[in-house]
């Protein structure tokens, strides 16, 4: 399979090459070529920084009648980013460089001027000593002058560096290393014992709360253990209740406590408990009844006559001792007998 983009062309074997015309173009025929700028350069219309590496579309051309050792020199044009002004530099072979022409100034180039100092300085010596002889002996003079300080510069620095090697430094480094080892263990020993003297505080303080605890339970304990010893289930039934004539001389004072089993049984005072047993006496008929029942209903209206002041919750007695209930059980069978 043939190759989709072919690079090479098919020559005829009857191809000659002398017969194709040749293209008169000028020397200084110019190029457009991508580049990038070669060194830092200001702008001297605007004075626009333009840093290394910054791409452009220049133009390149031959510099004419200038070359280094046979090797041509380019030229190129940039323009600014910024104003779009012309600058211009060219290559520089002698120094393998560039060499600003036109248009800005060269950027950080302090190393490039010392160079080009110290090269002018040497073409003036070798022009004086080549037309004074005596100028020759000064410099020899002041270069041997200065060669035997630096000898001397030397030797002071060979003699320290033989001093210094006596030192030991690995075993410096060993000792420092000992120091910061012993250091860490100090700390870490101080740390222990720290936190061995709160958790003793935090045990000991523990040990405390417990303690109390236990004594006020085994106080309250004992506390009730004592009153439901004192205390009787029947200490309840024989307990003195206030009477009213001492709750209304108490006035606004508090009620006095309801115990639980008043709240569910009554006392025998309520409308709903034994009071209702209690029969009043109707009025006397012309009926003539038996002596013995008109001697026992003489004491039923007595008692009839004064029932605010009796106390419910206690029996009624009669003259002859006997209670109501008996009373009432007399009058029932008084009036059995007077219906036969």
């Amino acid at each position: 399979m043939s190759e989709r983009k072919v690079l090479n062309k098919y020559y005829p074997p009857d191809f000659d090459p002398s017969k194709i015309p040749k293209l008169k173009l000028p020397k200084d025929r110019q190029y457009v070529v991508r580049l990038m700028a070669p060194f830092n350069m200001r702008c001297k219309t605007c004075g626009e920084y333009i840093y290394k590496g910054k791409k452009f579309n220049a133009r390149k051309e031959t510099v004419q009648n200038e070359t280094y050792m046979g090797l041509p020199i380019f030229r190129f044009y940039i323009k600014c980013t910024r104003c779009l002004a012309e600058i211009t530099f060219k290559t520089d072979p002698e120094n393998t460089d560039y060499a600003m022409e036109h248009g800005a100034t060269r950027n950080f180039q302090a190393e490039k001027l010392i160079e080009e100092e110290e090269k002018r300085i040497q073409q003036e010596r070798e022009e004086e000593e080549l037309n004074n002889p005596m100028k020759v002996l000064e410099n020899r003079t002041k270069d041997s002058k200065l060669e035997m300080e630096v000898l001397e510069n030397l030797q002071e620095l060979k003699e320290l560096n033989q001093r210094q090697a006596l030192v030991d430094f690995e075993g410096m480094i060993d000792q420092y290393r000992e120091m910061e080892k012993r250091e860490r263990e100090r700390e870490k020993e101080e740390d222990e014992r720290e936190m061995k003297e709160m958790l003793d505080r935090a045990l000991v303080k523990r040990l405390r709360e417990s303690d109390s605890d236990s004594e006020t339970e085994e106080e309250s304990s004992s506390k009730q253990s004592n009153k439901s010893s004192s205390d009787k289930p029947t200490d309840i039934l024989t307990a003195d209740k206030p009477t009213e004539a001492e709750g209304a001389s108490a006035g606004g004072a508090k009620k006095a406590k309801v115990e639980s089993w008043e709240r569910s049984v009554g006392t025998l005072g309520g409308k709903g408990a034994l009071g209702s047993l209690i029969v009043r006496k109707k009025p006397v008929m012309t009926v003539s009844k038996p002596s013995s029942v008109t001697e026992t209903a003489a004491p039923i209206s007595q008692t009839d006559s004064k029932p605010a002041t009796t106390d419910a919750s206690k029996p009624v007695t009669t003259q002859n001792g006997s209670s109501s209930l008996s009373l009432l059980g007399a009058y029932s069978d008084s009036d059995s007998n007077d219906s036969e």
